[in-house]
């Protein structure tokens, strides 16, 4: 056993830990990045990359299928599932592959190991070779270790006939039936990638909607686009088990004190993720742990524990991997002594279903019960020229604002290219811009971004192809 010594260990190569260690490397602290599986974590591996893959692939298939409206008329497409899990395994290969040579180039040490915390600056590194142990004694430790899917009563997962996310990015077929057991992002996002080639979805949520963490009218679009390609949503539904029949899934769900059963290829568990603490002796040294699992961590990103830090899907809520590349970032230039705190104004969230939903800031509803008189601007891109060129006018830009100083508070989007819209909006949140700052620029014709000035120039009275609520 070695004694290895190094003024930063970082536990957890995912989108919180690679860029802490890259940062670390780039402001001359000797850092050591430490992670058991693969580099990349959950997004790189078997999250946001794969699944956005995947994403386009499908709805570029669906495209093709729905072009006749255009004067375009398609073959139907034949889809090779084994061939498109080829091409994505090849981006994620090549964007993981990429981690090492980052931290490398950037000064820091990658390691594969299994890390646990023994004491305050004193860390065990196991690998799974056999090699003797490793003892790495460090000034500063952060855990960013990420998160897994949360597992149901009654459907072990099995990544054959009951997946969750990472087993559903691996099948290499296409499903004749789907059920997707949950109504929140990932589930709606991977079950109409499958929908879009075929197979029948159903989606089953306990609650009375799909995306309930979010207003009704963004949500709506996608269930109506969910149900056009011909599936179902079961709301206020429990799943409640399943059996094994004729090579299928045969799953009873509750409706209402009615029960049914609904056959099915595969059945995707998608309720929600759990924390990654366990192993990594955090109750050893006395770190604190939430009611929910996450570790309790300060302004600082710093735990109850001086000298170790938290990162990432482990601290809370949003689970986001720009939130925590960015929370990464943030504690190497703290541990590095730049004077700095967790102060973000937003974290935009993206939803890449179809159609995409994007938000920034606040809703209506929060920033009024924050106190906020608010005045509101809505641009439909059923009457945005783009929109209509590329076939794509399903949704609408809202623009929240305080209606007495005509801050923006929020922007919410629903429709085409919402990821990259809602980027825009983040900018003018966090530099606390006012409406008029996003009307007054002047946004290049004929573009989608052109919707986020129109829904701007209407939260004012001041919008020009649509009518106006208000007289400015």
């Amino acid at each position: 056993m070695a004694t290895i010594t190094k003024t930063a260990l970082v536990i957890g190569a995912g989108t919180g830990g690679y860029p802490c260690a890259i940062r670390l490397g780039q402001l001359g602290v000797d850092v050591m990045l430490v992670e058991k599986a693969q580099p990349g974590g959950v997004c790189l591996n078997v999250g946001c990359i794969p699944s956005k893959a995947l994403i386009s692939a499908t709805k570029l298939a669906h495209k093709a299928v729905h072009a006749k409206g255009m004067g375009i008329t398609f073959a139907a497409p034949t889809v090779d599932m084994k061939q498109m899990q080829v091409w994505k395994s090849g981006i994620v290969k090549k964007l993981t592959g990429g981690v090492q040579t980052l931290v490398k180039a950037n000064g820091g040490e990658y390691r594969q190991a299994t890390a646990e915390i023994l004491a305050p600056g004193r860390v065990r590194l196991t690998y799974a070779d056999g090699r003797p142990e490793d003892i790495v004694e460090c000034k500063h430790i952060v855990v960013a270790t990420g998160s897994l899917p949360i597992e149901i009563p009654g459907f072990k997962i099995d990544q054959r006939r009951i997946v969750d996310s990472t087993g559903a990015l691996e099948i290499d077929y296409v499903p004749k039936e789907m059920i997707v057991i949950g109504g929140g992002y990932i589930g709606l996002e991977l079950g109409q990638t499958f929908a879009r080639l075929g197979t029948k979805l159903t989606v089953v949520e306990g609650l009375d909607r799909i995306l309930a963490t979010m207003d009704k009218d963004l949500g709506d679009p996608v269930a109506k686009q969910i149900k056009a390609d011909g599936g179902e949503i079961l709301t206020g539904t429990k799943a409640l088990g399943w059996r094994e029949e004729g090579g299928r899934a045969i799953v009873k769900v509750e409706t209402a004190g009615q029960a049914r059963e609904i056959p099915a290829d595969v059945v995707l568990v998608s309720v929600g993720r759990r924390p990654i603490t366990a192993g990594l002796g955090l109750d050893k040294v006395g770190v604190k742990i939430d009611a929910k699992g996450f570790i309790v961590v300060d302004e600082r990103m710093q735990t109850n524990i001086p000298g170790i830090y938290a990162a990432g899907d482990v601290v809370g809520q949003p689970m986001l991997a720009h939130k925590a590349s960015h929370e990464g970032e943030l504690i190497a230039e703290i541990i590095a002594g730049k004077k700095r705190v967790n102060d973000v104004r937003t974290i935009p969230a993206v939803v890449f279903t179809d159609p995409e939903i994007a938000t920034a800031g606040m809703s209506r509803s929060e920033a009024e019960a924050k106190g906020h008189k608010v005045s509101e601007g809505k641009f439909p891109f059923a009457v945005s020229g783009r929109a209509m060129a590329i076939d794509e006018m399903k949704g609408f830009v809202r623009v929240i604002a305080d209606a007495d100083d005509e801050r923006v508070l929020g922007v919410q989007i629903v429709g085409p290219e919402a990821s990259d819209l809602i980027s825009e909006a983040a900018l003018a949140i966090e530099m606390g811009a006012y409406v008029p700052d996003i009307a007054l620029t002047i946004h290049p014709h004929p573009t989608l971004g052109e919707a986020v000035m129109e829904a701007a120039k209407h939260a004012i009275g001041e919008a020009i192809h649509i009518a106006n609520a208000r007289k400015h």
